[in-house]
């Protein structure tokens, strides 16, 4: 084994994405190294002014990955896992997995490391590399029956996309609807489908409503061109979506989720706007709609995902690229014209 490894790292103060040989790095307390199998590009890592500007040299990119345990730390030899394992990895590192906070979201850790909990690929070092480190909470093991090469959008996308139909708690017939039909929007419709739901798409892109189309989603609108697309959806449903989640950070998205909701229908925040959402405090309290939030989850909550993911085949649909193409692949998703999770085979 060498001492060295291929990276795609952004650099801050360039403001540009750099390929780099760096050094291998060396798992510390609680810690594997993973040889990267593949590792994907999501939206999060555009959001380039949250890497840290003292960070003091480029970043390694990207936090979903999958790959095979290469070597543990002696603080891990007894808990389940072994050099060879094929694993999926979530991305906070540095918390201590264990206070009522990590509960909630890794990233609010009451008793992290020294450093405090940080994303990985936007506060340290991430999995766009042949080799990366992972705290062992963070792995799980991967079912054959699943083909690892396409998975590692499932670390990110597709257990968030998971986690925000599941928890809208509805029932087999009702509607859902997805406003947002990008990587996380695409993956929603397939697990809203496998549990039993309707689903109807919104999206300004007529190419991403066609491939939710195909991913089973009963009706689809542009909410551009279709001025009246609110009155048609309430006429289809009935009275409205039960649940609409929103996967798009355009906050026009919120306005269009709320139009589509049936009265006491569940707003479920997915996607990020720049600026906070607004809203009549009275129509929450008259119960007019419910807001709840959803993400990635914790690592308890993460074989409930991938169980499900396996049982229903719930495999991502990818484009498989070079890790010397991560500029272009980066300039392709701010110009949306990215249509699936683009991921590097290492």
């Amino acid at each position: 084994m060498t001492s060295t490894m291929k990276a795609a790292q952004f650099d801050k103060p360039n403001r540009k994405v750099v390929i780099n040989d760096v050094p291998i790095p060396e798992p510390g307390e609680g810690q594997f190294l993973v040889k990267v199998t593949a590792a994907s590009l999501c939206h999060s890592d555009l959001m380039t002014d949250l890497r840290p500007d003292d960070f003091g040299r480029p970043m390694t990119m990207g936090h979903e990955g999958v790959g095979i345990i290469e070597k543990m730390h002696p603080s891990c030899a007894d808990k389940g896992f072994k050099v060879g394992d094929k694993i999926g990895m979530l991305y906070i590192i540095d918390c201590c997995f264990e206070c009522e906070a990590c509960d909630a979201h890794g990233t609010q850790c009451t008793n992290p490391n020294p450093g405090g909990a940080k994303v990985m690929g936007l506060m340290t070092d991430g999995f766009f590399a042949e080799y990366a480190v992972s705290d062992w909470e963070n792995a799980i093991i991967l079912p054959d029956n699943l083909p690892m090469e396409k998975m590692s959008p499932v670390f990110c996308a597709g257990i968030t996309a998971f986690h925000s139909v599941d928890k809208c708690e509805l029932s087999p017939g009702d509607w859902f609807g997805v406003v947002g039909c990008g990587g996380l929007g695409q993956m929603a419709v397939r697990y809203a489908k496998a549990m039993g739901l309707k689903v109807v798409g919104l999206d300004v892109n007529d190419d991403m409503l066609e491939i939710v189309k195909k991913n089973g989603a009963d009706a689809v609108f542009n909410t551009r061109t279709n001025s009246d697309y609110a009155a048609e959806v309430k006429k289809l449903t009935g009275s409205g979506c039960h649940a609409v989640a929103v996967y798009s950070n355009a906050t026009p998205a919120y306005h269009s989720a709320r139009k589509v909701l049936k009265i006491k229908g569940l707003l479920m925040v997915i996607g990020l706007p720049d600026k906070p959402l607004e809203f009549q405090p009275f129509d929450v309290v008259a119960n007019v709609f419910r807001i709840k939030g959803s993400n990635t989850g914790t690592p308890k909550e993460m074989k409930k995902a991938l169980d499900f993911t396996a049982k229903h085949q719930i495999i991502p649909e990818v484009d498989f690229r070079k890790l010397e193409e991560m500029p272009q692949m980066v300039d392709e998703m701010e110009q949306g014209k990215a249509t699936r999770r683009m991921v590097v085979c290492f």
